[in-house]
């Protein structure tokens, strides 16, 4: 369709463009008027109307463009002219003047005063045809007036009839063949162009200066003009086409009829059987599956009411909500306040770490720097012939007094094992971790701030929110209410998440190298645990959700943590009181992890690890065992038999602290560190080195009373573990410098110690070779 222009509604303006343009509109009409009849006068707006009065003419002459009496009208026009021809001029006059008489009344209040100018010139011309046309009265005119107004008010519409056409047509006939009867030209014709111009208005017209400002308004009005001449082809192609296909459709309907003629292909019974026989195949098998249906449609409808019967009789759904709404809300706070409380947890943890950390380090580092200047001293005493460097003999000048520091606190471990009859002891087995009094301040003032910081941390807290006890409250009745949601949103894996900082809190204060520290199992946080498991009333079906889980996954992931990093950092080997405290706090959490699961954690694999790495690393630190010639070391009361006496005993008791681990750590792994880098290494070295005699055979029973039972419990065994076969060539080549000594009876100690430790086989052929007959009961008892 086309792109009907932009309308301007302003007045237009009176150029010589449109009067060319409203010349060039009345030239036809004028020259169809010349042909039809010549010599008369041009039709036209009345005399004397402005430009603005003919615009307005122009538009009311355009009319409606959708009546339908329009089409015929301007048909009518076009045969207007052959009739004209056939007829004599006076009927053609009148009809011309009627309709001037008609155009000049309508507009005659619209121009009174140009009427009166223009008299003079038009009355010659009525003075011509006033002896010929029957001019009618005014009466007579407004009566015509009223009857057209009248139709117009009645048929002012556009007839949705398809037979309108068929009307108009009817009516064209009979006004061809009744002229007397035909319509007024008012009512058959709406004129498209402007009345032809009074002789005064085109002078005016003519006369009136082009003005070049209003050219763009004419050029809009043209276009909307093209506009519209081409949407009324449009709709003239349209009713013309729908006359067709009417015709078309009433031809095409009366050709189909039935035509008797035709033949029919004859009827058989077989086949008119047949196809009522598949009609039914199908109808029937329509039907099963109609059947099947609604056998399923009353399935469904019996499920839901069992649904709807068990929704009935379940709680009350908005209490369910309420209680999920609920529980949502206090976990989204618990875990807002665990957030924001956790740094400081952390701070106050490693503050508490660092303390530990320092003292450890202190001890460590003075143990070291003690041994460094004895042993230096040692050797100045010697060495007297030599003199020392300068930077020996700065470190002679420190020696005596930390000398007399060392002495000074021996004496005062003496006195205390006197006080308390601990006479059996010997010297090197002691540990020595006594702090000066000023240290001993000093740690105990920031422990008790750091403590103090530790209780302030959850003070703004409601206990709902910081009590392990309370908390696991709130899930035990999640569980008891509805276990199925319960287990499905895998509770027993967030528990031990939403207590890490709770528990981490409980532990700040927690040493396990303290033999007075609490047990694992008396902490507050352990029993309420072990309650809410102990409640558990769960299905065998959901094992894999099991809150039995709860302790090994909180075990696992908040205390080998904390009691891996006391031995990678803190504990010290060399201490007999930090070894048993750390194997009992040990034992019972890898006890309660063989109860909870039978899988391998990965936190009790990084804690036997990091046991078997500090202790290799005490053995490569901290075992020194200084060697002196034998003359030197008879005599009992010299420093150097004393120091390297010290240094003896001081590695067997790290040999026996390491056989401590038996049951936790693997065997191969403790006789690998107790056998192979400790016993062969270093101790053997200086038994080797020391005169037979009592005291070594004092030591060697000592080594073997350390040496796990559980190693020599087999029966059928005759000889002992590969690891202990230079101890036994060592005590064999003792027992033999004994036996032609004065120290027989501690031959059968001895024997005794070879079989404890099984070398059976080894121990027989001793006592046959030294023919020690009164020994071989010894053996017959085992």
């Amino acid at each position: 369709m086309a792109h009907r222009p932009k309308r301007t509604f302003r007045q237009r303006r009176a150029h010589s463009s449109d009067s060319d343009d409203a010349e060039e509109r009345s030239a036809e009409p004028e020259a169809s008027g010349e042909q039809a009849a010549p010599g008369l006068p041009e039709e036209g707006p009345p005399s004397g109307v402005g430009r603005a009065e003919v615009t307005d003419w122009r538009a009311r002459a355009r009319g409606p463009r959708g009546r339908g009496r329009v089409w015929a009208s301007s048909r009518r026009a076009a045969g207007a002219a052959p009739r004209a021809e056939g007829s004599d001029v006076p009927e053609s006059r009148m009809v011309d003047l009627s309709t001037d008489e008609e155009s000049e009344t309508h507009h005659s209040p619209e121009s009174k005063d140009d009427h009166s100018s223009s008299s003079n010139s038009s009355s010659s011309l009525e003075e011509e045809f006033s002896s010929v046309v029957n001019i009618p009265d005014a009466a007579f005119i407004q009566a015509a007036r009223r009857k057209r107004e009248l139709a117009r008010t009645q048929e002012d519409y556009i007839s949705l009839d398809v037979k309108h056409t068929s009307i108009i047509t009817g009516m064209k006939k009979n006004s061809d063949e009744d002229p007397e009867s035909e319509p007024d030209d008012h009512e058959k014709r709406i004129p498209f162009t402007p009345k032809p111009q009074t002789l005064r208005q085109r002078m005016a017209d003519e006369t009136t200066p082009r003005n070049e400002e209003t050219s763009e308004e004419s050029q809009e009005d043209e276009t909307q003009d093209i506009w519209e001449r081409q949407q009324m082809r449009k709709a003239v192609k349209i009713t013309e086409g729908r006359d067709l296909d009417l015709s078309y459709n009433s031809e095409s309907q009366t050709v189909k009829k039935f035509d008797t003629s035709t033949s029919f292909p004859p009827v058989n019974l077989e086949i008119i059987k047949k196809q009522l026989n598949t009609r039914l195949t199908l109808l029937q098998d329509t039907h099963r599956s109609h059947l099947r249906e609604y056998e399923k449609y009353i399935q469904d409808v019996k499920s839901s009411k069992n649904t709807i019967q068990k929704l009935e009789n379940s709680s009350n759904q908005a209490l369910n909500f309420k209680f999920y709404k609920s529980m949502k809300i206090y976990v989204e706070n618990l875990i807002d306040c665990l957030n924001e409380k956790i740094i400081r947890i952390q701070e106050i943890e490693s503050s508490m770490h660092a303390l530990l950390l320092k003292q450890a380090m202190t001890f460590m580092k003075r143990r070291q720097d003690e041994l460094k200047h004895e042993s230096t001293y040692l050797q100045q005493l010697s060495r007297k012939a030599e003199t020392s460097t300068n930077g020996s003999l700065a470190v002679g000048e420190k020696t005596p007094w930390i000398l007399e520091e060392i002495e000074s606190r021996r004496s005062q471990r003496r006195q205390a094992r006197a006080l308390s009859g601990n006479c059996d002891h010997q010297e090197g087995t002691s540990s020595d971790d006594e702090l000066s009094l000023a240290d001993m301040i000093d740690f105990q003032k920031t422990q008790g701030e750091i403590l103090r910081d530790h209780k302030q941390i959850f003070e703004d807290v409601h206990d709902d929110f910081c009590n392990i006890q309370n908390i696991l409250l709130k899930f035990q009745q999640w569980r008891e209410k509805f276990p199925d949601s319960y287990y499905e949103a895998f509770i027993s894996l967030c528990i031990p998440k939403l207590l890490n900082p709770l528990i981490r809190l409980q532990l700040i204060d927690w040493n396990p190298l303290k033999f007075d520290a609490v047990g694992l199992k008396q902490m507050p946080w352990f029993t309420s645990i072990e309650e809410y498991m102990a409640s558990s009333m769960e299905d065998s079906k959901k094992e894999d959700g099991s809150d039995k889980k709860i302790m090994s996954a909180i075990i696992n992931k908040t205390v080998i943590p904390r009691l891996t990093d006391f031995v990678e950092f803190i504990w010290d080997p060399l201490s007999t009181s930090q070894t048993t405290s750390l194997i009992t706090h040990c034992t019972v959490i890898l006890e309660e992890l063989s109860t909870c699961g039978n899988e391998v954690s990965k936190g009790k694999q990084d804690l036997l690890k990091s046991i078997v790495l500090r202790v290799k690393k005490a053995i490569e630190d901290d075992v020194f065992i200084p060697l002196y010639p034998k003359s030197t070391i008879e005599n009992k009361t010299s420093p150097h038999s004393k120091f390297q006496e010290r240094q003896f005993w001081s590695s067997v008791k790290l040999f026996r602290n390491i056989l401590l681990w038996n049951g936790l750590l693997p065997d191969d792994t403790l006789q690998e560190l107790g056998l192979g880098k400790l016993l062969n290494r270093y101790l053997m070295t200086a038994l080797l080195t020391a005169s037979p005699g009592p005291d070594v055979v004092k030591k060697c029973s000592q080594i073997a009373a350390y040496l796990p039972a559980k190693w020599f419990q087999s029966s059928a065994m005759r000889t002992s573990i590969p690891q202990l076969e230079n101890f036994i060539q060592f005590l064999l080549q003792s027992a033999q410098k004994l036996s032609r000594s004065e120290f027989r009876d501690e031959v059968k100690e001895i024997i005794l110690i070879l079989v404890k430790i099984k070398a059976l086989n080894q121990a027989e052929s001793f006592i046959e070779e030294c023919h020690l007959d009164h020994l071989k009961s010894v053996i017959k008892e085992v």
